[in-house]
């Protein structure tokens, strides 16, 4: 197990989990509309099946939104 932060708060994960897995881990329900930082730096999206997650990562899921004006 692997502990890790996600959007600020601690999460355990199994080892070897991808940004992939850990998308559908966290029910994220439209994925093309987020961006992911692993440890600060953005993360491609062809990436996420191949990136493994390892203990002390931090992971922010960013959402953005259209609208105004």
């Amino acid at each position: 197990m692997a502990k890790i932060t996600v959007n600020g708060k601690s999460q355990e994960i199994e080892d070897n989990t991808t940004l992939a897995k850990l998308i559908s881990l966290n029910n994220i329900s439209q994925p093309d509309m987020v961006s992911i930082q692993l440890n600060e730096e953005f993360i491609l999206k062809n990436d996420y099946e191949s990136i493994l997650l390892k203990d002390s990562d931090t992971v922010d899921f960013l959402y953005f939104m259209g609208g105004g004006q």
